[in-house]
């Protein structure tokens, strides 16, 4: 039996190459490719696992911001999953876009039926700050998809959205994060996953913060990059995380991993980015 190597570390044998990692992403579309499917495809197939894609809506966007959303209808969203679903071993789902809460319904009632991990990064607004979604009320969105979810990975704002809570420190993200775990403790929620940035005290550094139900919070802390803003940050740490657990590593090695891409991947991008315009910078993961 032939043995392999993947540049993870992963070892794959000639019998797995049978049962490819494979990820699902439902998310909207960046014609750039600097956020959303793409770039949630590009992460996934940089790190060693098979990415497969379900659109929630179009895009017109670029440096400039976001000028066109076009939402999917729920229907086509679900049929697109279950056709992946149907020819793919998916062991986890990773949601980004979700656009309205008609689509949130469909994945709710498609996730019934899903055996694996979702990961969810609820994504509320660009980069550029323009709103994302249309999903109402934070409980509307529990009742409709959360509920569904095992891991949840915010930032700043859509923990505090999501939780109701003030949050404009470490402390406080912990106690949100909290919030919500509880709101959700009959259900598959197991992790909230704080995306860093805009929590510490310290400019220069960026902490990501893993919270369960039972334990001590973990925290992941990097230099920031003084000066750069970057595009497609979340969707790119959310699939570094899906993927990374689609390879069997257990959660808290899953992000460390993740955090570790992340900077590696932010480090190779800031020295070798080629857009026309430096107001938003697309993180280059072919390079990572």
């Amino acid at each position: 039996m032939t043995t392999t190597t993947h540049h993870t570390g992963t070892m794959v044998t000639e019998q797995d190459t049978k049962f490819q990692p494979t990820v699902l992403s439902v998310a909207g579309s960046d014609p750039t490719g600097g956020a959303g499917i793409q770039a949630d495809l590009k992460t996934m197939t940089s790190i060693g696992v098979y990415g497969a894609a379900a659109i929630t809506c179009l895009t017109v966007q670029n440096a400039s911001g976001v000028s066109v959303i076009e939402p999917v209808s729920g229907d086509l969203v679900a049929k697109q999953v279950r056709a992946v679903l149907s020819d793919y071993r998916v062991s986890h789902i990773k949601i980004g876009m979700v656009g309205n809460l008609e689509i949130a319904r469909a994945l709710s009632e498609v996730l019934d039926d899903f055996q694996g991990q979702v990961i969810y990064d609820p994504v509320m607004s660009a980069s550029s700050g323009h709103t994302l979604t249309q999903l109402g009320a934070p409980g509307e969105l529990h009742q409709s998809l959360i509920s569904r979810v095992s891991i949840l990975t915010p930032n700043r704002d859509e923990l505090a959205w999501i939780s109701g809570q003030k949050v404009n420190n470490i402390s406080q993200a912990v106690d949100a994060a909290r919030v919500i775990l509880a709101r959700h403790s009959d259900h598959q929620l197991q992790a909230v996953i704080i995306k860093g940035g805009h929590l510490e005290n310290d400019s220069s550094m960026i902490s990501d913060l893993l919270i369960r139900p039972d334990s001590e919070p973990l925290r992941n802390t990097r230099q920031r990059r003084q000066g750069a803003k970057l595009h497609g940050t979340g969707c790119t740490y959310a699939s570094a995380l899906s993927s990374y657990l689609a390879l069997g590593h257990e959660l808290c090695e899953a992000f460390s991993l993740a955090g570790a891409y992340m900077e590696q991947i932010i480090q190779v991008s800031l020295v070798n980015h080629f857009c026309l315009h430096n107001s938003s910078l697309p993180l280059l993961h072919h390079l990572a």
